[in-house]
């Protein structure tokens, strides 16, 4: 057997020096711009039981999840999304809080992707969920706080606004089942023209096909809801083109108008979202770095109905971008040597520095010779040697 105690899983990846530097400043940053916010911290289990993430309810097929058994032989998952088990928190230890919750996460989550297809199966996430709150100052709060967020990161990107209600009025009125549904969907989400005409050319002409014809080259500024009202059956797609529309002119009032574009074509897999859908792009990632919405129904699968909408941040797609730019690891200001008999000083004498602020490091050398080449070595430009008497060389 081919021994894998070199290796990594498929899809798991180490985090080295600059890379954790990185991801730990991007977790700083996003985490700072929720609590200024009034976003609370929390963390849930890394492990979750299979009904959590219900694929009826969530939408993440069952094949995508890493899935183990406990003891007693019941199916557990790894988190492979965390609006869900922050879902279960909401339904029964927050319960005597008083809403709207205001709550932020910054964990990993895993999902099984096809081999080779270059994607990593565990993301470490950090995002929002505001539940208990409904209507536009609501989404407004969280779309703003996405942009503020990112922001903090990456200095271009483009968010992409859209409504779950679109599609699903649309999909109604075809003649489908769940299957061609989820390839009609695929094909708009991936711009795929060639795959959605042919699937739609099997099916009877009527507004709702010449509709979800044009849904995935519906995107852009103001003029896509009057081409949108042109095309689409008024009597099913109207409210939601007309909520997108108010939300979309009161962005514009808050001055984040050259950031956000219109996409009626935005039509996430997560089968739990019911309203505004938004996903993020920046120049330098061929994915979306954010993506979030509303989803009002989620709750009532925990037994606590209430409105509810969030975002989720890819945190390791923002550290490479940040990586890109580079970063530096601070080198140690001093290395101190000790003299045989004379290591616990030499340690004292490391603490002092570093509650002085002074970063530093104790050496391992046996001799002043290999101690003075070890610091020559990294760059260190100060050696303390601590002896009988202590003195400080300059290399």
């Amino acid at each position: 057997m081919k021994k894998r105690n070199k290796s990594v899983p498929e899809g798991m990846r180490d985090l080295l020096f600059e890379e954790c530097l990185a991801r730990g400043d991007v977790e700083t940053r996003l985490a700072k711009a929720f609590e200024l916010r009034g976003y609370k911290e929390v963390m849930t289990s890394g492990l979750e039981f299979m009904e959590v993430c219900d694929p009826e309810v969530s939408g993440i097929a069952p094949e995508s999840m890493y899935k183990l058994t406990d003891r007693p032989g019941r199916l557990i998952v790894m988190r492979p999304d965390s609006t869900l088990p922050i879902a279960r928190l909401a339904a029964t230890r927050l319960l005597g809080h008083a809403l709207p919750l205001r709550l932020y996460y910054v964990q990993p989550v895993w999902r099984s992707n096809p081999g080779l297809a270059g994607l990593q199966d565990e993301n470490m996430q950090a995002g929002i969920e505001l539940m208990g709150a409904a209507g536009i100052r609501a989404d407004l709060e969280v779309l703003t706080t996405a942009v503020e967020a990112l922001s903090t990161c990456v200095p271009d990107f483009r968010l992409e606004l859209g409504h779950a209600g679109f599609f699903r009025a649309l999909a109604a009125q075809l003649p489908i089942d769940e299957d061609v549904r989820e390839d009609i969907r695929s094909s708009i989400e991936s711009k795929n023209y060639a795959a959605l005409d042919a699937i739609l050319d099997g099916l009877p002409p009527s507004q709702a096909v010449d509709a979800m014809r044009r849904l995935p080259r519906l995107f852009g500024g103001e003029e896509v809801f009057a081409e949108a009202e042109s095309v689409c059956p008024q009597e099913t797609t109207a409210g939601p083109l007309s909520y997108l529309h108010k939300v979309y002119h009161a962005i514009q009032d808050l001055g984040l108008g050259e950031r956000v574009i219109v996409d009626l074509g935005l039509v996430q897999r997560n089968d739990y979202y019911s309203g505004i859908v938004f996903t993020a792009y920046t120049e330098g990632y061929g994915d979306s770095v954010l993506m979030g919405g509303r989803y009002d129904n989620l709750l009532s699968h925990f037994g606590r109905p209430m409105p509810a909408t969030g975002f989720a941040i890819n945190v390791d797609a923002l550290t490479r971008i940040a990586l890109r730019k580079g970063y530096a690891l601070l080198s140690p200001e001093v290395l101190v040597y000790s003299e045989k008999g004379y290591a616990v000083k030499a340690l004292q004498y490391a603490r002092q520095c570093a509650q002085a602020g002074v970063l530093c490091e104790t050496s391992a050398a046996e001799t002043l010779e290999d101690a003075k080449a070890e610091a020559q070595s990294r760059g260190i430009r100060r050696l303390v040697i601590v002896g009988k008497t202590q003195q400080e060389v300059l290399l």
